[in-house]
C-alpha cells in the first residue's frame, strides 16, 4: 500500500494569539476521497499518519480485510503540527494547545471539502483531540470511537505528563530519560514483572528490564526529535474538551478503556460514560482486559478489532 504525504496550507491564529503559517500534512488509505465512507485516524503521541501499510503502526487494524477495510473505507490521517514527521518543528510549543490541533484538523477537513466523516478513532492523545473536535462541531461524526483516552487530563495523568517535562529540559539524554519514565506509565508492574522475571543479562550486566528500557529510550531518540516530544507532552499534558458540549455530539460514542491503564484509568472512562448515557442515547462503553495497560490498545489486537468489527 503506497501513499504519499499531502499539504494543506493554512494560517491560523492560536487560542494564545499567535500567527502561524502551518502545512499540515497528511496521508489517504483506501478507496478514493468521496468513493466511499471516511473514517479519520487521530494518532497517538508518537505517531504519525502512516497508520496502515507495511510500517503503519496500527496495520493490525487496518488495511485490506482488516476491521478497517481499506477496500471499503476511505481512511484519512492528519499528523499533528509539529510531530517533525513532515520535517516540520514548532519551537515554541506552548503556544499550542489540544484546542488548537483541533481546530487546525477541522480546517484541514473544510478545505478538503469534507463536511462530515463516517467515523472518528483515536487512541490516547489522538482520542483527547477527537473530543475537542468533536465538542467544537456536534455532527462532524457518525460514529465516534475514543481508546484508551478521556475527554480531558486528570489530575494524575497531568502529574505524569509534569515528570516528563521536568526530564526533557534535562542536558543529559533527555529525551531518553523521559521515555524510560513513560514506558513505566504505558505499562503496568505485572506487565513488566511477568516479562522479565529479575532476569540478569551477565553480557551487558545489568536486569533484562533494564535494558529493555535503555533500548526504548535509545530508540525513541533515534526515530524523534526533542522538540517534537516536549510539544505532545504539552498536549497530553492539557486536554481539556469542553464538557458542556459533550452531551451535544451527534455521533454514536463506543468508549473503549483497558482495565489495567495507568495514564487514563479505566474508572474515570466509566464514569464519564455513565454522565453521559445519563443524559443522552447511543453511547456504550467497552473495556479491554490486559496485563499490559495503556500500551494495551497497541498491543491486545484480538480484543480490538473484535470490538471494533462489531461498531462498524
Amino acid at each position: 500500500m503506497k501513499t504519499e504525504l499531502n499539504y494543506i496550507n493554512l494560517s491560523y491564529q492560536t487560542n494564545s494569539n499567535k500567527e502561524y503559517h502551518i502545512s499540515l500534512s497528511y496521508e489517504l488509505f483506501g478507496k478514493d476521497l468521496f468513493t466511499a465512507p471516511i473514517i479519520l485516524i487521530n494518532h497517538a503521541l508518537t505517531g504519525n499518519s502512516n497508520v496502515a501499510g507495511e510500517k503503519g503502526w496500527w496495520k493490525q487494524l487496518i488495511g485490506e480485510n482488516q476491521v478497517i477495510d481499506t477496500k471499503k473505507y476511505t481512511v484519512l490521517c492528519f499528523n499533528i503540527p509539529g510531530n517533525g514527521y513532515d520535517n516540520y518543528l514548532i519551537d515554541d510549543y506552548e503556544d499550542f494547545t489540544p484546542s488548537d490541533i483541533a481546530n487546525l484538523f477541522l480546517k484541514g477537513l473544510q478545505a478538503l471539502h469534507i463536511k462530515q466523516v463516517y467515523a472518528i478513532i483515536g487512541g490516547s492523545l489522538g482520542g483527547g483531540i477527537a473530543w475537542e473536535m468533536l465538542t467544537k462541531q456536534p455532527e462532524l461524526a457518525e460514529i465516534f470511537i475514543p481508546i484508551a483516552c478521556d475527554y480531558r487530563t486528570h489530575d494524575w495523568l497531568h502529574a505524569q505528563c509534569l515528570v516528563q517535562k521536568f526530564l526533557l529540559n534535562e542536558k543529559e539524554e533527555p529525551l531518553q530519560k523521559a521515555r524510560i519514565h513513560a514506558m513505566l506509565c504505558y505499562r503496568t508492574p505485572q506487565s513488566l514483572n511477568d516479562r522479565f522475571q529479575n532476569k540478569y543479562n551477565k553480557d551487558k550486566q545489568r536486569l533484562e528490564s533494564e535494558d529493555w528500557l535503555l533500548f526504548h529510550g535509545d530508540a525513541l531518540n533515534e526515530r524523534f526529535s526533542l522538540k517534537a516530544y516536549k510539544l505532545m507532552n504539552h498536549l497530553l499534558m492539557n486536554i481539556n474538551a469542553e464538557e458542556s458540549m459533550l452531551e451535544k455530539i451527534q455521533a454514536r460514542m463506543h468508549m473503549i478503556s483497558v482495565d489495567t491503564d495507568l495514564f487514563f484509568p479505566a474508572s474515570e472512562i466509566r464514569m464519564c460514560f455513565e454522565n453521559l448515557k445519563a443524559k443522552k442515547e447511543n453511547v456504550s462503553y467497552h473495556e479491554i482486559q490486559s496485563i499490559h495497560g495503556h500500551d494495551a490498545f497497541l498491543m491486545e489486537y484480538q480484543q480490538l478489532n473484535n470490538i471494533i468489527k462489531n461498531i462498524l
